[in-house]
């Protein structure tokens, strides 16, 4: 098998803009380092960069770009991912400075195949043996990236492994339509649909109005925007998160001399809690007889995860049983009285977001603590509509499951190629291609049954 030097199969390296950025919604959205999972750049980003068109054109990502996360925590730098655009999202998307783009020769190299030789065991051992570790981040210089060797693989081959990486990204479009649909069907249900809150700044409180009641001097927790949302909720009827809240804990403060290799335990980090979905594909493990790891800290499936700290909010529920334990700053939450996929919707929806961002505290790192998340005020969701969310979320998961199954496959068929021979590799690919098809077509007719039922039920409400 032939290898060439990454640089040497390479049209062009780029480093993203060094900018401010916002969450107004200002200029271009932008891709930051924590917006690459599984093999491919996230269909949602949370900042924008308001930068004039001229220079915004030097950095637009087109598809079939590679993003690469050249600094970040140990476990994070190094991370890659491939950018296909959104059909139905017509902005443009530029990419930030501590990411860098490579753009591949394709009579060489397809961009498909390089991003997954990067994710691969092979090539993230190389990135991490040439990383250089501080004492708060990771960096790797995209110039040693580019002396790392690649084996050549036919065209053949890599055509295969970009068809699994599309059909990858199309089945998580697919997701992402779906949870949409979940919120949408919930806002609707709130009558939010056409609402747009105030972006007043200023409200006249008297004292018994504000402080004797909330303790808060900051004028920021009196906005406008933040009672209107909780009047609406308010009207359709809502109760205290606490009344669905079975038990919780906060996680365990472990320290990074806690780590191991292997045999250990996943340790779910903020970090790890993105759109609504648990990644902990690259989390640290910790020993599994650690003298602070107790029962309590243990995920189980359905088990709610909520941030409280960072990016405040971000919501997931765990979808499977795995090994795993939370970290500090991560609130665990069993539920009760809803179904546990509503509530972590609701949470991670404007209606949480709203409240909890009212709350919290701090300057550039915001925080917020369990005892005021118990505070905030849940919809009371009708039992149907509760069903009705469930099942357009479950059909969401099950399409992001089998694109991560695909994405696996992808890495897994290349380490196969690299470790015995291509041929192995290409009926390894389409093995698993017919197993795929099979098992789609089985959860395609199951899915279109629930759905009839769930149409059946709405018409008869």
């Amino acid at each position: 098998m032939d290898y060439k030097k990454i640089g040497d199969i390479l049209t062009k390296s780029q480093y993203g803009i060094s900018i401010a950025m916002n969450e107004e919604g200002i200029g271009y959205p932008i891709y930051r380092m924590n917006e690459i999972h599984n093999l491919l750049c996230d269909l949602e980003v949370d900042k924008y960069a308001d930068v004039a068109l001229k220079e915004a054109k030097k950095f637009i990502l087109k598809d079939g770009d590679v993003l690469f996360n050249r600094t970040n925590s140990f476990e994070w730098v190094g991370r890659t991912g491939i950018y296909y655009k959104n059909e139905l999202d017509d902005r443009d998307y530029v990419f930030a400075s501590y990411l860098v783009r490579f753009n591949t020769n394709d009579n060489i190299i397809l961009p498909e195949y390089l991003n997954i030789f990067l994710n691969c065991k092979y090539g993230v051992l190389d990135i991490k043996r040439r990383a250089r570790q501080s004492i708060n981040q990771t960096n790797v210089n995209p110039e040693e990236v580019k002396e790392m060797q690649i084996p050549i693989l036919s065209m053949k081959l890599q055509n295969r492994l970009k068809e699994f990486l599309i059909s990858a990204s199309n089945k998580e479009k697919k997701s992402k339509g779906l949870y949409y649909s979940a919120e949408n069907l919930l806002i609707s249900e709130l009558g939010l649909e056409n609402f747009n809150p105030s972006n007043k700044k200023v409200s006249i409180k008297t004292l018994k109005e504000s402080f004797l009641r909330t303790g808060r001097l900051d004028s920021e927790y009196y906005q406008p925007k933040y009672d209107e949302i909780l009047n609406k909720i308010t009207k359709y009827g809502c109760s205290e998160f606490t009344n669905f809240v079975d038990s919780y804990t906060t996680g365990y403060p472990y320290s990074s001399d806690s780590y191991v290799e292997k045999d250990g335990i996943a340790l779910i980090k903020i970090s790890n809690i993105n759109n609504f979905k648990l990644d902990i594909s690259s989390a640290s493990l910790i020993p599994k007889n650690d003298i602070g790891l107790s029962a309590e800290n243990v995920v189980q499936k359905n088990d709610i995860l909520v941030s409280m700290s960072g990016t405040i909010g971000n919501s997931c529920i765990v979808q499977d049983d795995i090994k795993a334990v939370v970290n500090q700053r991560i609130m665990k939450i069993k539920s009760k009285n809803i179904n546990p996929v509503v509530f972590s919707l609701i949470i991670n929806s404007m209606i949480g977001k709203n409240q909890l961002e009212r709350i919290q505290t701090g300057g550039v790192q915001a925080n917020i603590s369990p005892k005021d998340i118990l505070k905030i005020q849940i919809p009371c969701i009708k039992t149907s509509v509760q069903d009705e969310i469930a099942g357009y979320i479950k059909q969401s998961m099950e399409y992001s499951k089998k694109a991560k199954e695909l994405l696996e496959i992808s890495t897994k068929s290349v380490e196969i190629a690299i470790d015995k021979d291509e041929q192995t590799a290409h009926n390894f690919l389409e093995q698993n291609r017919t197993e795929q098809n099979r098992t789609e077509q089985n959860r395609t007719e199951q899915n279109r049954t629930e759905q009839n039922r769930t149409e059946q039920n709405r018409t008869e409400r």
